[in-house]
């Protein structure tokens, strides 16, 4: 059967000939469908974006390695939301297929088990937060894995929840996502101030009445609302890569907040593009099916390299 993606059969900068050939219809109107490789191209953006915008505060405010821990356990709610969705409302042992919502309460419960168990072990017990957040990691991650493990004999939970499959998703992928890059950025927009002062000086964040609990809680429901879009086209183990990598390499050319946003936002949607368009090139010249979000969790931390070769030569 004819491949009917105008994409098919272009090399690099043929994949970038076509898209600017599409965006001009487009705005002419006479666009009559998306492609697969746009809906990866606008998804992967629109996750860039908002793993941008959660991920500056967390890299500012030292939270990334709960962050990390949180990413990964969600996969225990995730699982177990597969589990009580099959059992409760599968019939007669046939094929169960996972539901947003209750992968969205599943998941958030999680991630708020995982919080408040990482706050108890800190604040209550007395024990170092690294620690802390290791042992909550590890034993909340390695029951999902097993789990997944176990289901995985049977669906394909555990190459979605995990790895991601970019290259199976949907134009319906592309409205959900623009709508959690929506929200994340309406609530950066209403509480930019507060998430600044907190973000850089928490003792005047307190004199000037700001609640600390309020917006560590706030980051972390944000945290894993977005991991809960992400799993779909990048798994829970690529999107720490989006969540940090830009802000990092950022931080190398800015220190200003709004210029590092916009900066972090910039860097994670150029790593997109070019993981999509080399998706395709591998594909169509060499016929190599590689992953779009590996290449482009690789771009990242190739985009960090040269951060870091930029700051060695400015120290000199």
């Amino acid at each position: 059967m004819h491949d009917l993606n105008p994409y098919s059969g272009h090399s690099f900068f043929g994949f970038f000939a076509v898209l600017f050939h599409r965006i001009f219809l487009f705005f002419k109107g006479d666009l009559e469908h998306i492609a697969s490789d746009e809906v990866q191209l606008l998804v992967l953006t629109l996750i860039a974006l908002s793993s941008a915008l959660i991920g500056t505060f967390l890299v500012l405010k030292k939270m990334t390695m709960l962050a990390n821990s949180l990413s990964h356990t969600i996969l225990l709610g995730i699982v177990g939301a597969f589990l009580i969705g099959k059992y409760l409302f599968s019939q007669g042992g046939g094929i169960y297929t996972l539901h947003m919502p209750s992968i969205i309460i599943g998941a958030l419960l999680t991630a708020l088990f995982t919080t408040f168990s990482t706050e108890f072990l800190h604040k209550k017990l007395r024990l170092q937060e690294d620690a802390s957040i290791g042992l909550i990691f590890t034993a909340f991650f390695a029951l999902g894995v097993a789990l997944v493990t176990t289901l995985s004999r049977n669906s394909h939970l555990g190459i979605e929840a995990i790895m991601g499959n970019v290259d199976a998703l949907h134009p319906d992928n592309v409205r959900q996502v623009f709508y959690l890059f929506l929200f994340n950025a309406v609530i950066v927009f209403l509480f930019f101030r507060r998430l600044e002062v907190a973000a850089f000086d928490s003792q005047l964040a307190k004199s000037f009445g700001i609640s600390l609990v309020f917006f560590n809680y706030l980051l972390m429901f944000q945290t894993a609302l977005t991991a809960i879009g992400s799993f779909r086209a990048v798994g829970v183990f690529l999107f720490l890569a989006f969540l940090v990598a830009p802000i990092l390499t950022a931080r190398f050319f800015t220190h200003r907040l709004k210029p590092l946003l916009f900066l972090a936002g910039g860097i994670g949607a150029i790593a997109s593009l070019i993981s999509v368009a080399l998706s395709r090139h591998f594909l169509s010249v060499y016929n190599m099916p590689l992953s779009t979000s590996g290449l482009a969790a690789t771009i990242l931390g190739a985009c960090f390299a040269c951060g870091v070769f930029y700051r060695l030569r400015r120290v000199r």
